[in-house]
Parts: structure tokens; C-alpha cells; sequence
């Protein structure tokens, strides 16, 4: 009986300080996010509360680059109270996965420093390759072609392309298979050195413009 009892009351001391010692809890360390088309950011929430018998102060939160930032409501966390942070990454132009990180530095003696990662999966309107054409000077004047090809998950309809110089034409065929299209670009001369910027425009919403270059290099020096 005795016996039984010890055992009781160590479970018992372990598990109030276990329960003594739990501090800030969170609820996700990590988050995906599927921004929207166009959508300018992705924004993540990350949950807290505070497990512990002490009031934890937060001492820092910092981003690991400047297209994200996090916004914390309040530095200090009681006893049982919840709260978040919110972490806002600026898109911009980038595509495919990005991953960031937020460092969070409290006085919690358990987790003085919790990583959080915010990971956002940016939809590719239109790959294009190659992303420039060239001629050498004196090359045969034929087309070359960009392959342009919807991301996934995104229709597209139609592309419009149109040329910087009057040097260069284009024309815009369907591909081998749905959303995607082939370029056709040609310089109407070799024998000088042109350039052109190509403005691609497929047919999306919210418009999105792409830039990619053609260009006829100059003539090397004469060979002795």
C-alpha cells in the first residue's frame, strides 16, 4: 500500500512539475500557403498560448529577409493567455516555392528561441524558354522559337507578343498541348547588330507582362 502510494505521489510531483515548467506552447511552427493569383502577399498566423504558471515577454521577433515582416499584438504573454503572430510576405515577382523564417526570442527558461517557417507556393503564370534568342552577325536569318507554357493551375487563353523594333518580327502558334504556344521570332537582318525587347501579354487576370530579349550580336574582328 505504502508502495503504491510513493509511486502515486512521485507520478503526481513529476506531473505538476512538467505542468510547471510548460511554457509557450505553439500551435503550428510551420505553415503552407497557396496565395492567389496576382494576390500582392501571402499572409501566415501563427498561434501561441502560454502553458506556464510565469508571464513570458517576448524580447525580439525578427524576419530572415525584408520581403517579410511579423507583427506581434503585445511583447508580454500571463498565464494561460493566447495570442499571434502575423507574418506577411510581399510577393512581388517572385515564383515556385519560397521559404522564410521568423526567429522569436522570449524569456521562456524552456525555449528562449522558437524558428518559425512560413513556406508559400507562388503559381507560375508562364514559362518561357528560352527566356532570350540571338543570332550571331552573318547568320542565317531563319526564326527561332520561345516555348511558352502555363503554370500549374492556371489557364491560359491566349498570349499577345509585340516587338521594341520593327527589326524583328513575331508570330504567336499553338503549342502541342493546352496553354501552351510557341514564339516565332526573326530578324529581318544579319549582317548589323540589332536588339529588340519582346513584351509577352497572356492572357490572364490580373494582367501579368512578361520581357525577354532578341538580339543579332555584333560582328567580330576581322580575322588576320
Amino acid at each position: 500500500m505504502n508502495g503504491k502510494r510513493i509511486l502515486f505521489l512521485g507520478i503526481s510531483c513529476l506531473w505538476i512539475v512538467a505542468s510547471a515548467r510548460a511554457g509557450l506552447v505553439w500551435e503550428k511552427k510551420e505553415l503552407e500557403l497557396q496565395p492567389a493569383l496576382g494576390a500582392p502577399t501571402a499572409v501566415g498566423v501563427f498561434k501561441y498560448e502560454n502553458k506556464g504558471d510565469t508571464p513570458i515577454h517576448f524580447k525580439n521577433v525578427k524576419a530572415s529577409c525584408g520581403c517579410t515582416t511579423a507583427a506581434l499584438a503585445k511583447n508580454d504573454v500571463a498565464p494561460g493567455e493566447k495570442g499571434e503572430i502575423t507574418a506577411t510576405f510581399t510577393i512581388g515577382e517572385r515564383t515556385g516555392l519560397q521559404t522564410k523564417t521568423i526567429t522569436v526570442d522570449t524569456d521562456d527558461a524552456q525555449s528562449p528561441t522558437t524558428i518559425l517557417t512560413l513556406k508559400a507556393d507562388i503559381a507560375q503564370v508562364l514559362d518561357l524558354q528560352p527566356a532570350n534568342v540571338f543570332w550571331q552577325a552573318g547568320e542565317e536569318s531563319k526564326p527561332k522559337t520561345i516555348f511558352a507554357k502555363a503554370g500549374k493551375g492556371v489557364t491560359v487563353k491566349n498570349v499577345e507578343v509585340t516587338s521594341s523594333s520593327a527589326d524583328f518580327t513575331t508570330k504567336v502558334e499553338p503549342g502541342s498541348g493546352a496553354g501552351e504556344f510557341k514564339i516565332n521570332v526573326q530578324p529581318k537582318d544579319t549582317s548589323k547588330a540589332l536588339n529588340a525587347t519582346l513584351t509577352i501579354k497572356p492572357e490572364v487576370t490580373p494582367a501579368k507582362i512578361y520581357s525577354v530579349s532578341a538580339r543579332v550580336l555584333p560582328p567580330g574582328p576581322a580575322k588576320p
